[in-house]
């Protein structure tokens, strides 16, 4: 990632990013993480606005996500309309120049946040911090606009997903929502109900500073005895727990598979973690991160 010699503010491939005479330390300290995050992933990241480039982005996208009865995930000439806003379209870059990842997000009215409407990058990696470093990046945006929370929906049985919202990136959840797009036929979804978890990620917070630099939050299931079971899962495994002072939910490690080879048995483990969270969050739990086993744990809401 490119930067301005005088504030330290990361450049983009096509602007830069809101920079002043004065950055404040919470801001370059959300900047200086982005930077090394794209450092790390092996890419440069920035904001993107240009006609073709926007092309290219709506292709990653429908590699990403494949294409439904609407078309593209988001087209072209919606993407150039949110980049003309003024809202956020950020790209990733590898060395040679080929599009690998990209993100969008729109500001709330009166820039009290930062909703995330999409962000993906090239299958194959995954792994590779990509992902990572676009987040960061919007991190950054978003604090050098005086915007200090940003918001997107997930599937809550992704568990790949969730553990990089809560664990990597520091948000919480504590609001689901059933069937929020209807039904959605893309490559991924596969008609599936789309039950939704609201992230929540505080950009100033702790957790989400200990995050941007590359301490993700502290999460491990800890041992529990068969009395502490309170519920099996569709596979007839333990998928609910009471230990440590937090209840745990398990939900499958990959559910794109599922949905493909056992559609019965994804649609049971919709519905008994829909009856689960929505019983948690009424009770005033939320959740705070996920295993790598695809645990999340809930607990009461600020606690950590």
């Amino acid at each position: 990632m490119l930067h301005d010699d005088d504030t330290g503010v990361p450049l983009g491939h096509t602007g830069t990013m809101l920079q002043s005479l004065e950055v404040s330390p919470v801001v370059r300290q959300a900047q200086d993480a982005a930077a090394r995050a794209a450092v790390l992933a092996g890419v440069r990241v920035g904001d993107e606005s240009e006609l073709e480039r926007l092309r290219e982005v709506e292709a990653l996208l429908v590699t990403v996500w494949g294409t439904s009865q609407h078309g593209a995930p988001i087209p072209t000439d919606l993407l150039r309309s949110i980049s003309h806003a003024g809202c956020n379209v950020t790209a990733a870059y590898t060395a040679g120049g080929v599009l690998c990842g990209a993100a969008v997000a729109i500001v709330s009215p009166g820039t009290a946040g930062m909703y995330s409407l999409i962000a993906g990058v090239l299958p194959g990696l995954g792994d590779a911090g990509v992902g990572f470093a676009l987040k960061q990046y919007q991190r950054a945006w978003a604090l050098a606009r005086g915007i200090e929370t940003m918001t997107w929906t997930f599937d809550p049985l992704v568990s790949r997903n969730a553990r990089f919202n809560l664990t990597k990136l520091g948000a919480q959840a504590e609001e689901y929502l059933d069937d929020f797009y209807g039904p959605m036929a893309d490559e991924i979804n596969a008609n599936d109900e789309s039950d939704r978890l609201v992230a929540i990620w505080p950009l100033t917070s702790r957790e989400a500073i200990d995050c941007s630099t590359g301490l993700p939050v502290a999460i491990a299931l800890p041992a529990f005895t068969p009395d502490q079971v309170r519920g099996t899962g569709p596979d007839g495994h333990p998928s609910v727990a009471l230990a440590a002072g937090s209840t745990w939910c398990r939900v499958p490690t990959d559910i794109v598979a599922l949905r493909v080879g056992r559609p019965g048995e994804a649609r049971a483990w919709r519905a008994a973690t829909r009856a689960l969270f929505t019983t948690a969050f009424a009770s005033g739990l939320a959740a705070h991160g996920v295993t790598r086993s695809g645990w999340y744990r809930l607990a009461t809401k600020g606690q950590q």
